[in-house]
């Protein structure tokens, strides 16, 4: 009996150059896991070096691991933290070895020496459970922490001292902070149960920009255009993606394919911004290459339910790309054009 056949291969694999017919191709992720030397860890933040994007970053309950190779071999770098769980890391994009790591219950803490040692900065800030940093792209001493518990603070010292900057906020619960590209004093924040606020001073008032969200909406990941800044989504438990055009003016559903709505965190290609990929709670990582119209599954090699923390984007090779889920470890993927190719086999 003839059987027709699905044989998938990889581009680059195919060795004798035959002409084939009624070949089908998925523009795939592949998934590897990075061994960091310590099973089962959580992975909550991840970090990219924008100038030598072989050098990472990753934070874990168990402190900051290293790789200076892109994910090959890695090392803690746990000097100076008195605490190890690490809810958010960012790099200076002018000077990559400053980094900030924030961090569960113990602040801020800083390194000048790409990793080697930390010191505390917390001066100012009141309680200290850190779930977000953000770094002003143009002025880089200049920085934005969202609390738990806390609401927003603000240092114009590279950390060295933090300011309360809450006018118009009625929330004390931050999951994000992110900062326009090209309009630094432009910031979006997501909250626990109150949606999303913009600030377009630096922080100094803040405005809700609901319209279209869910009543009570908390938006755990907000990721924003590069080229074109006006557009933004937006990742909420329960309701999956939305998107604004008008920086916030107003968003839409754009759930088209998501089987997972508790979304954890978004990520967007740099030099092609139409594409996108959403983490889930238990659905895995998912992929839109039209602006969140519509979205598929990308989780070959990844683990079922992996919960997932943290994505991440190689400003430079957007092909490359990195996940963190919750005790399953660091994951790196790989762009790869899977063809299908139909083969008759005689039983």
């Amino acid at each position: 009996m003839k059987k027709l056949l699905s044989v998938l291969l990889i581009t680059g694999l195919l060795l004798f150059n035959l002409p084939v017919t009624n070949v089908s191709a998925a523009d795939e992720i592949v998934w590897e896991y990075c061994d960091l030397g310590k099973p089962n860890l959580a992975i909550n933040a991840i970090a990219i070096d924008p100038l030598t994007p072989t050098t990472l970053y990753a934070g874990t309950k168990s402190g900051i691991y290293k790789s200076s190779d892109g994910g090959e071999s890695w090392s803690q770098i746990n000097n100076g933290l008195i605490s190890l769980w690490i809810t958010s890391i960012v790099l200076d994009p002018l000077t990559p070895t400053t980094l900030y790591a924030g961090n569960w219950q113990k602040g801020v803490f800083k390194s000048v020496n790409g990793g080697e040692s930390w010191s505390e900065v917390n001066n100012g800030l009141g309680y200290k459970d850190i779930r977000s940093l953000a770094i002003d792209p143009e002025n880089t001493n200049i920085l934005y922490t969202g609390l738990w518990l806390g609401g927003p603070y603000k240092s114009v010292n590279g950390g060295e001292s933090w300011s309360l900057i809450n006018n118009g906020v009625t929330s004390g619960n931050w999951y994000s902070i992110v900062i326009d590209p090209q309009m630094p004093n432009t910031l979006y924040a997501g909250t626990l149960g109150r949606g999303i606020y913009k600030s377009v001073n630096g922080g100094e008032s803040w405005t809700a920009v609901n319209s279209g969200l869910p009543a009570e909406a908390s938006v755990h990941s907000i990721a924003i255009d590069p080229q074109t800044p006006s557009t933004l989504y937006a990742g909420t438990w329960e309701k999956g993606v939305f998107k604004s055009v008008n920086s916030g003016g107003n968003w839409t559903a754009v759930t088209n394919g998501l089987t997972d709505l508790r979304i954890t965190t978004l990520a967007i290609d740099p030099q092609t911004p139409s594409t996108l990929y959403a983490g889930t709670y238990k659905d895995g990582v998912f992929k839109s290459s039209d602006g969140g119209e519509s979205w598929r599954a990308v989780n070959r090699g990844l683990p079922n339910e992996p919960f997932v923390n943290k994505l991440a984007v190689d400003p430079q090779n957007p092909d490359r790309l990195y996940v963190g889920t919750s005790y399953r470890g660091l994951f790196r993927g790989k762009r790869a054009l899977l063809l299908f190719v139909p083969m008759l086999y005689v039983e």
